[in-house]
């Protein structure tokens, strides 16, 4: 559109300059308003179009502030295309979604410790389900915001290792990452707080909220017997920390681990220098829980047998086999597969609307 004001402009000013009868110094000025038109134009004509966060039904308010970024449509596309491409890291090899896998929850499949530029990591990376609801990141809080946990593993050596300058150099010279930046954000200069702030949009529509136990609380299924057991005795042994219904209360707790020889990770102390912090850990929430394996924040547990079985051989949480037989039963109901398959959060496909998923029939 900016294109025909811009042809429009030009229309109306060429007569100008061939009359005799203006100065040069009135040409020049015109000359200089015309520049201005036509440059503002693009500002004028940027347009993003509002999403609206639709949360589900019944849950807390969510804790991000959207007021500091505005959800818009094409900065959730920006921030997909981002995640998912490894231009992100030093080498070109690691991208969001290497760590964070859609097909494990939006968390670490299968082996103990992410892999990085560098091969390993010292941490199983956490699933993103649900993060707007969240007010600290990382296992031990050290990030303060959504943002800043993008950086966190930008600037690790042994994650993404990103080099900066070099990113927004070859950002700024792709044809298609301009024009998606300029629709996102204006047409401006590319910076760091704008991949940031894009790769945080996406990660916001991320929500979790239509597993069989969702379903079963809106009235919509029923829980088998071993399912409605462990369901009781989640209730009275597990809420206090995982409590419905992100499942976690984001607290920091010590749950009897040991501290790993070779990591030597002192978990929260590590980032807040008190020792009463020690080898405390974020809660994790327990969506999708029977695909985000091995568990912990190094990935020493393989099953959820092998976790609660440290709770009850801990003296943690007393749990008799058959109790832990239930609970299992009871935890596969938090897996959400119509939301794993979302093609609004799978590579190479887009959103078809403007209004994020709300799987909770609000």
């Amino acid at each position: 559109m900016h294109e025909d004001i811009n042809k429009d402009v030009c229309t109306f000013i060429m007569p100008l300059f061939t009359c005799m009868k203006i100065s040069v110094a009135t040409k020049f000025t015109i000359f200089s308003f015309a520049v201005l038109c036509m440059g503002s134009t693009a500002i004028f004509s940027y347009k993003p179009t509002p999403v609206k966060f639709l949360g589900p039904k019944g849950w807390p308010e969510a804790a991000y502030n959207f007021n500091g970024n505005p959800l818009t449509k094409e900065g959730i596309a920006l921030g997909k295309k981002l995640f998912y491409d490894p231009v992100l890291s030093s080498d070109n090899t690691v991208s969001c979604a290497t760590c964070h896998e859609p097909s494990a929850a939006f968390a670490t499949y299968d082996h103990p410790l992410s892999h990085g530029v560098n091969n390993l990591t010292t941490r199983n990376a956490p699933s993103l389900f649900n993060s707007a609801w969240q007010k600290e990141f990382m296992f031990d809080g050290r990030a303060a915001s959504l943002e800043e946990q993008a950086l966190l593993p930008m600037h690790s050596t042994d994650e993404m290792d990103t080099n900066i300058p070099a990113l927004l150099k070859q950002l700024s010279a792709s044809p298609s990452y301009k024009k998606m930046f300029s629709a996102a954000f204006g047409p401006s200069k590319i910076t760091l707080d704008q991949i940031t702030r894009a790769l945080s949009q996406f990660q916001l529509t991320l929500v979790s909220a239509n597993s069989k136990y969702d379903q079963v609380m809106r009235g919509e299924a029923s829980f088998i017997l071993p399912e409605k057991l462990g369901y009781e005795i989640f209730e009275t042994k597990c809420v206090s920390c995982h409590t419905p219904p992100l499942f976690s209360n984001y607290s920091y707790q010590n749950t009897a681990i040991t501290r790993d020889p070779i990591l030597k990770d002192n978990g929260r102390a590590r980032f807040t220098g008190n020792s009463s912090d020690s080898l405390k850990f974020k809660v994790p929430s327990l969506r999708n829980v029977a695909l985000t394996f091995p568990y912990g924040h190094d990935g020493r547990y393989y099953s959820i047998l092998d976790v609660l079985t440290h709770y009850k051989t801990s003296g943690q949480i007393p749990l008799s086999n058959y109790e832990i037989g239930q609970l299992t039963a009871f935890l596969n109901t938090l897996t959400d597969s119509s939301t794993l398959s979302n093609p609004a959060f799978l590579p190479r496909q887009a959103a078809t609307n403007n209004k994020i998923p709300n799987h909770a029939h609000q």
